[in-house]
């Protein structure tokens, strides 16, 4: 059995690209890197039980997300298959908090779907060659992978709405102002655009294209 140590020393080694764009996990060369990660991780209820930061808006945001869009699972649904999710997520983090919670509610609606997640440390490699447009690395990361371990598509930290308002009022609002009104779009968006991502990036990988956000 490999351990975290062992998968933390191979992907070390692993060339990383600057770029957020998904690689070829053919080119990238760590299929087995993929499944021993994937395999190693922890499930949802795993990582929501050793939580210890924003413990109360982790169990509040999986409450709300048993109210997602059931349009959304039919969606999922109708893709059929295998399709696991590996999440770069830590506790602290509030787009992983605000995000995580209900992609793990489609998961446990939806046959053929899992999620295992893994810190930032274990999964660095995954961060830094997945990177956010404004080249950092970040959680949640999440990959889509095929029933062989080969990466399908990706999340990389937010919804592209959002993303794409923070990048634009960068410089323009405090770091304060960002982070308030951030949580407030998560709060007022209820899940709604991830699960929409999520879908849409399944519904891709089912036709055998590469969807990340």
């Amino acid at each position: 059995m490999i351990t975290t140590l062992a998968i933390a020393s191979l992907l070390a080694l692993t060339p990383l690209p600057s770029s957020a764009t998904c690689i070829d996990p053919a080119e990238r060369g760590v299929d087995d890197t993929l499944r021993a990660l994937y395999e190693g991780g922890r499930s949802y209820t795993d990582f929501l039980g050793a939580a210890t930061r924003r413990v109360e808006l982790w169990h509040g945001n999986g409450e709300k997300a048993q109210g997602i869009d059931p349009t959304l699972v039919q969606r999922a649904k109708a893709v059929g298959g295998s399709w696991p999710f590996l999440a770069v997520a830590v506790d602290s983090c509030s787009d992983s908090v605000s995000t995580i919670p209900y992609l793990a509610q489609l998961v446990s609606m939806v046959d053929g779907l899992d999620m295992r997640i893994i810190d930032s440390t274990v999964g660095r490699a995954i961060m830094e060659s997945h990177r956010t447009p404004d080249g950092r690395a970040a959680t949640p990361t999440v990959l889509l992978l095929n029933q062989d371990f080969e990466e399908a598509g990706c999340f990389i930290e937010r919804p592209p709405s959002l993303q794409t308002w923070i990048l634009e009022n960068n410089g323009t609002l405090s770091g304060s102002e960002i982070v308030d009104q951030k949580m407030q779009w998560y709060a007022d968006d209820a899940g709604q655009e991830t699960l929409e991502t999520f879908v849409a990036m399944l519904e891709a990988a089912g036709t055998g294209s590469t969807l990340c956000s």
